[in-house]
């Protein structure tokens, strides 16, 4: 059986620092209205993220904080958490961002987890950054069934 699902990458470097400075009579500048539209329109979120300093990436904060500005548009989004990190593989940063997720009212998955070290033997992505490592693409392989499976099951569709 091929397993398919699809998954639109979502650029987060164009967003600006969050400022509420910016938004002007409930609006947001137009970059962020594109991004918060696209969270909006989308049936789960896969947060990959490496981890710095026991947590998540300072542009994965900026995106999520921008996305949570009201009406908060993460709200009721089945999630899934993949990291990479040093000897845990970003699992600290797993645990702050489902903590982070509370105050939003994410839906994550609990199992199965994927966190990668990255900088163990043997090399883990190409020089282009694709994940070669086959054992952990068949744990991510898993995470992506269960992000499935579980987004059908909270939109009723089973």
């Amino acid at each position: 059986m091929v397993f398919s699902v699809p998954i639109e990458y979502i650029d987060i470097s164009p967003l600006p620092f969050i400022n509420t400075d910016l938004e002007i009579n409930g609006t947001y500048p137009a970059v962020v209205e594109a991004f918060r539209q696209k969270i909006l329109e989308a049936d789960s979120i896969l947060f990959a993220s490496p981890e710095y300093n026991y947590s998540v990436s300072a542009p994965l904060k900026n995106a999520i904080d921008w996305a949570s500005r009201p009406p908060n548009v993460w709200a009721d989004k089945p999630a899934a958490i993949i990291s990479t990190g040093g000897i845990f593989g970003g699992g600290v940063s797993q645990y702050h961002l489902r903590q982070i997720g509370v105050f939003l009212d994410l839906h994550f998955i609990n199992k199965p987890e994927f966190t990668l070290n990255a900088f163990q033997p043997p090399e883990k992505f190409d020089v282009e950054g694709n994940l070669v490592d086959e054992p952990a693409k068949e744990r991510l392989k898993k995470v992506l069934i269960s992000l499935q499976e579980f987004t059908i099951r909270l939109q009723g569709q089973d």
